[in-house]
């Protein structure tokens, strides 16, 4: 890989992983409601769903779900419905003593889960697959090489939104502040799931 391709890349990644989506609204949200230690258990699930997608989708998985239109509309109406659902449990928390375990809570399985039906996570695991790796003689290695990059920028990411949930998670104990965070994570996330609809 030459240095043109890897700072587009790296770019791409910047982009893809920084900018706010389901993931990053979700371990902002569960910091700010358990704290850091907690939000750690999705913090982690986040990468590993993700490497999972990638190594699929760079098998060959991607394409199959390009090339059939049911496929691809059962995924998009899972992750629409999914957010939609964390999106109303995360809303209708409004202090930090009635956010139990029941409420909001994602495990870690149920984070490497939600990568399967996110789909900024399938357009960035496709985009880099058919950028960076099909149709080249050295793939494996390119995968070998993108990866660990991958991996490394979906846990950065949502480490470090997941930081400024816990950050604020004193501040958000007074009055009805968490309320009106949680509405307005729930918002975003409900946004994210109608953007993802119109894909």
């Amino acid at each position: 890989m030459n240095t043109s391709e890897f700072i587009a890349l790296l770019a791409l990644t910047t982009a893809a992983s920084f900018t706010p989506g389901p993931n990053t609204t979700l371990s902002t949200a569960l910091a700010a409601n358990y704290g850091l230690k907690r939000a750690m258990t999705f913090v982690c699930a986040v990468p590993i769903g993700w490497g999972l997608l990638f190594t699929l989708c760079a098998g060959g998985v991607g394409a199959l779900v390009v090339a059939m239109p049911a496929l691809r509309l059962g995924i998009k109406v899972l992750g629409v419905g999914y957010l939609l659902w964390l999106a109303y449990k995360i809303g209708t928390a409004s202090q930090l003593s009635s956010v139990d375990a029941s409420r909001l809570s994602i495990t870690f399985f149920q984070g490497v889960m939600l990568q399967f039906l996110n789909i900024k996570a399938w357009m960035l695991a496709l985009a880099v697959v058919a950028g960076w790796m099909a149709g080249r003689a050295d793939a494996a290695n390119r995968f070998a090489l993108l990866l660990p990059i991958m991996l490394f920028f979906g846990f950065a990411s949502n480490l470090l939104y997941a930081a400024m949930g816990s950050l604020l998670r004193e501040w958000l104990q007074q009055g009805h502040r968490l309320a009106w965070f949680n509405r307005f994570m729930a918002t975003v996330l409900a946004a994210t799931a109608a953007w993802m609809a119109t894909f």
